[in-house]
């Protein structure tokens, strides 16, 4: 038994130490034989793709990113089922266009759904699967698709969508349920109740688990791993590596991993029980996984100062006046979200100029100033529903408490003073 197949960030589920917190599994299990969609969120990094793979090993999962369209979840769908879905058109919850099978699986659901049975003699390749090809206008055909794949539609990274998608997806959400088309949509979000509020007929359509950690649970990460591995982690360096973690066990698998490998434990201890009680030891972890993550965080700074100086020169005042408030904010309020009011406060009390209806235009546009070309580096989020900003990222609090961070807000700030 190697180190990574117990600790670390993987996609898949390292199982000598995932957790079941709160016996999540087992209530999974029965809400998924509820006919209810299920949405699942927590903070980035959370464990809520491990959670969703235990619980729904092959789901039809999506993957959305920035600027995806609802329209989208549905072509990338279909094609994991080998089924191309050419889009005419798509407005009001409706959509129209072209379906046809690619492959021998997307051929026999199509088969399964018109009534049509496979010929024989037919030819092989294209010609073949175009028989079942047709056109639609109606939602329910794509639900019953999915249907008979027998897969779970998954929809992960949901909160990468505008508010505008997402808001056209919750309402597909209730004609989907209508077709008995239940869905689960993953995403980082802080309040129950989201999809509620997109979408005020999905009350009693959906069920929500939070995914949350507490410190008996990811102590319980470290022991159930570092048991596995015929090693004990003193309880001081324990209680450093939670605190550390901001209730996040994506940092917490970081460091633990980058403590083995500093103790010289690479793989499972053949000899006799070992305890790891050197503060070194995790010192030294804690310098390396800040200074990978250094990368991580010079990239968010390089590629939001580059979009903010392409804006105009109020514009660039605002922005940079905003993300230094949000991002010398205590941990907690990062965590928990802070107000557009406070943010506002702050913001004018520095520069009067700076006007409360400019800066929740602005705030609502700080996301897509943090992405990059291939649509990544999503830190911080703006819930225009409760009117906050809150960290996506957590990883930052981590980075933040080890590294001198030289942001280049203020920079810009002189620049549109002088």
């Amino acid at each position: 038994m190697q180190l990574e197949d117990v600790f670390g960030i993987s996609p898949e589920i390292l199982e000598k130490s995932y957790v079941d917190r709160k016996l999540l599994d087992k209530k999974m299990q029965k809400i998924l034989k509820q006919k209810k969609h299920i949405t699942i969120y927590g903070s980035s990094k959370c464990g809520k793709s491990w959670f969703r793979q235990k619980n729904i090993p092959k789901a039809l999962t999506v993957q959305c990113r920035h600027g995806m369209k609802m329209i989208d979840i549905y072509v990338d769908a279909l094609s994991q089922l080998e089924i191309r879905f050419k889009v005419e058109e798509s407005s009001e919850n409706r959509i129209k266009g072209m379906i046809e099978a690619t492959g021998d699986f997307g051929f026999a659901l199509l088969c399964k759904i018109t009534g049509k049975t496979q010929l024989s003699g037919e030819k092989v390749g294209v010609e073949k699967y175009e028989i079942v090809g047709q056109n639609i206008d109606d939602l329910r055909y794509i639900a019953d698709i999915i249907n008979q794949s027998e897969r779970k539609l998954v929809i992960e990274d949901f909160h990468y969508m505008n508010s505008k998608e997402k808001e056209k997806f919750a309402y597909d959400l209730k004609t989907l349920w209508d077709y008995k088309c239940y869905v689960v949509v993953i995403g980082v979000w802080s309040q129950s109740g989201y999809l509620n509020t997109l979408n005020p007929d999905l009350a009693i359509r959906t069920k929500e688990i939070s995914i949350i950690w507490d410190v008996e649970d990811l102590e319980q990460v470290i022991l159930e791993g570092s048991s596995a591995l015929n090693v004990k982690v003193s309880d001081n360096i324990v209680k450093e590596i939670v605190n550390d973690s901001y209730g996040n066990v994506g940092i917490l698998q970081n460091l633990v991993y980058n403590l083995f490998q500093n103790a010289g434990i690479n793989e499972k201890n053949r000899g006799q029980f070992r305890e790891i009680s050197d503060m070194d030891y995790y010192l030294e972890a804690t310098n390396e996984l800040a200074e990978d993550l250094n990368a991580i965080y010079q990239h968010f700074a390089k590629v939001v100062s580059k979009g903010l100086r392409n804006r105009g020169s109020s514009a660039t005042e605002i922005y940079a006046h905003a993300l230094a408030v949000i991002l010398e904010s205590d941990d907690n309020d990062l965590i928990i979200g802070i107000h557009l009011d406070d943010i506002f406060h702050i913001c004018h009390s520095r520069q009067p100029r700076i006007i409360k209806p400019n800066l929740t235009k602005a705030l609502g546009k700080i996301e897509e100033l943090q992405v990059d070309g291939e649509n990544r580096g999503l830190v911080l989020a703006y819930n225009d529903n409760e009117k906050i900003v809150l960290i996506i990222d957590r990883q930052l609090l981590f980075y933040r408490k080890y590294r001198t961070v030289n942001w280049p807000w203020q920079e810009l700030i002189d620049e549109s003073n002088s």
